[in-house]
């Protein structure tokens, strides 16, 4: 799916054997302070879990302070203590942010030459009313594209439209590559297919379980008329129903394994959001879904482009994939409430092009450019799909922010796979080989422990493709309703990278798109140990053959070399 994001929204796998719980054992490691100084830092084991506290902030920690993997966040404020920053816009190219939300609200960019609901474009950009940003998914008279097919279904709708049922005896030969690539391609959507029907299976199975059990304790809580009770409570019971000494049997197995009746409610409403999703999965496959196709514009001619509305929110269900990344990089800092973003200094502006499927090139493309023209220094851009039909537009799209001096900051995508072997789009490389430009950055993600499972068990990675790594397991952040939420995926390591961009950029604006890209790689945390392999929990290999940089991304260590590279030699 496009959004890159694991949580209890996305890829929970719930197995019936759930009761089998694990944890990590941290270990004592050492760590390469980036160039500039020669410290080893030698880490104590880490208490695991973390607590309640600690999660909530884990992105924002010292490594050497509190033994948790994190950005240096708070010590980065103080490096900046006495230095005034300017304002930097970042553009959250997403599914809509809740720009109401109570963490938010103040941090918002605001079109300075258009006038609110005036129904005119004021500043002559070709969009009305452009307040807070724009909304590529939906058109003039306000209606909003919510869901949408998945990029291969559309590749292979066209495809049965050229060929049908021809055999390949049948087609002239300047087709016949693409007709070959048309055959694999839809072999590979029809195992999609029987894939999400076989989690759809699993999960209710799952759920069906899940409420089975629910019924046991209830049945064993009203045969000893109490609420609570232990294992023991239950040994040398003798009901005369067989179905109710069943259920007993069941309950007692339960809870002599430590099943805790209230993480079986939480197993329940996560499996519940598994299945939700699994079927926004299933229309995603339907061929004959049209919804985006339908906006007005010519979704195949990239010159036509004055589609869309100012509906930056998007649907209330939605909106809480950018809103969640909108608070990561910036939510107001300091103001006690929910949370603290990465960065100051910072006014969000929305771009709303992410649909629940995948999003399409043309919206993708003309997103960069409508950040880019209206003053975005840096645009996130946590999402990513396999195929990208029209991707030059996107390509031509990087390259003008590049010229123009801008940052996207580019999340690496969660399915556990080696990027220098699978195309993803966005992208800065053609070939999986080079990049075409200097101004993407490609982020992988990180867990609060710094033990071999390091890195987030879903992240994507690659010693090419993958420039660095960041906090994005169990992000706190901001969610619709003035609401927070701890999230997972590389859409939320993005984010918080996006933040630390954003401090250097306010802080040290002479910097290039392209100095600060190289500031935030070769000044991380560097990684000296073997971490497990995401996708592949029985292997284990250097952090540094992960990532270009082998690094974390560090805001200390980033502020400092970008003041020594402004100012000279700092302390």
């Amino acid at each position: 799916m496009s959004r890159l994001v694991v949580r209890n929204y996305f890829f929970i796998k719930i197995s019936i054997l759930f009761f089998v719980f694990t944890s990590c054992k941290s270990s004592i490691n050492t760590i390469s302070v980036p160039k500039g100084s020669n410290e080893i830092i030698n880490l104590p084991p880490k208490k695991i879990p973390l607590s309640n506290d600690e999660m909530l902030v884990w992105g924002h920690a010292d490594l050497k302070k509190d033994t948790i993997p994190g950005m240096s966040i708070a010590k980065a404020y103080q490096f900046l203590e006495g230095k005034k920053g300017v304002n930097v816009i970042v553009a959250i190219a997403d599914s809509g942010v809740d720009i109401e939300h109570e963490d938010l609200k103040d941090v918002l960019w605001v079109n300075p030459k258009e006038i609110p609901n005036n129904g005119k474009d004021d500043d002559g950009n070709g969009y009305v009313d452009d307040v807070y940003g724009w909304n590529f998914l939906g058109n003039t008279s306000g209606k909003i594209v919510n869901a949408d097919q998945l990029e291969i279904t559309r590749i292979v709708k066209k495809g049965i439209e050229k060929f049908g049922n021809k055999k390949a005896s049948e087609i002239a030969q300047k087709d016949k590559k693409e007709f070959k690539q048309f055959l694999k391609l839809k072999e590979e959507y029809q195992k999609s297919i029987e894939k999400n029907e076989d989690e759809i299976a699993n999960v209710e199975e799952t759920l069906e379980r899940l409420n089975q059990i629910k019924e046991h304790f209830n049945a064993v809580r009203k045969f000893l008329g109490k609420k609570e009770f232990t294992a023991k409570d239950l040994k040398g019971l003798r009901p005369k129903s067989i179905k109710l000494a069943m259920q007993i049997a069941d309950v007692a197995s339960l809870l002599e394994r430590d099943v805790v009746e209230s993480e079986l409610d939480e197993f329940r409403k996560n499996a519940n959001e598994v299945k939700k999703n699994l079927y926004k999965i299933k229309k995603g496959y339907d061929l004959d879904f049209n919804s985006r196709q339908s906006m007005g514009d010519d979704l195949y001619d990239i010159n036509d482009k004055y589609y869309g509305n100012n509906n930056v929110i998007g649907s209330k269900d939605l909106e809480m994939h950018g809103t969640h990344v909108a608070g990561i990089t910036a939510a107001t800092r300091n103001n006690n409430l929910g949370v603290n973003g990465v960065a100051n200094n910072v006014k969000i502006m929305t771009v709303r092009v992410v649909p629940d499927g995948d999003e399409h090139d043309k919206d993708v493309a003309l997103g960069i450019r409508y950040a880019v023209d209206n003053g975005a220094k840096i645009i996130n851009t946590s999402f990513g799909k396999r195929f990208s039909p029209n991707k030059e537009w996107v390509f031509d799209a990087i390259k003008y922010a590049a010229e123009k001096d801008v940052l996207i900051v580019n999340a690496a995508g969660n399915d556990s796979k080696n990027l220098d072997k699978r195309y993803t789009y966005p992208s800065d490389s053609k070939d999986l080989l080079s990049e075409f430009v200097d101004n993407v950055i490609t982020i992988g993600a990180t867990s609060p422990y710094y033990s071999k499972k390091l890195v987030a068990n879903f992240s994507n990675y690659g010693k090419i493709n993958v420039d660095v790594f960041a906090p994005g397991d169990e992000i706190y952040s901001t969610v619709p309703k003035n609401e927070y939420e701890a999230v997972s995926g590389t859409s939320m390591a993005a984010p918080a990278v996006s933040g630390v961009a954003a401090l250097i950029r306010s802080y040290y604006p002479q910097l290039s798109a392209s100095q600060v890209k190289r500031i935030l790689m070769n000044s991380g945390t560097k990684i000296d140990m073997n971490v497990v392999k995401p996708g592949a929990p029985m292997d284990t290999v250097p952090f540094s053959e992960l990532s270009v940089s082998g690094r974390i991304v560090n805001a200390y260590n980033a502020l400092k070399m970008a003041d020594r590279m402004v100012n000279g030699k700092t302390k």
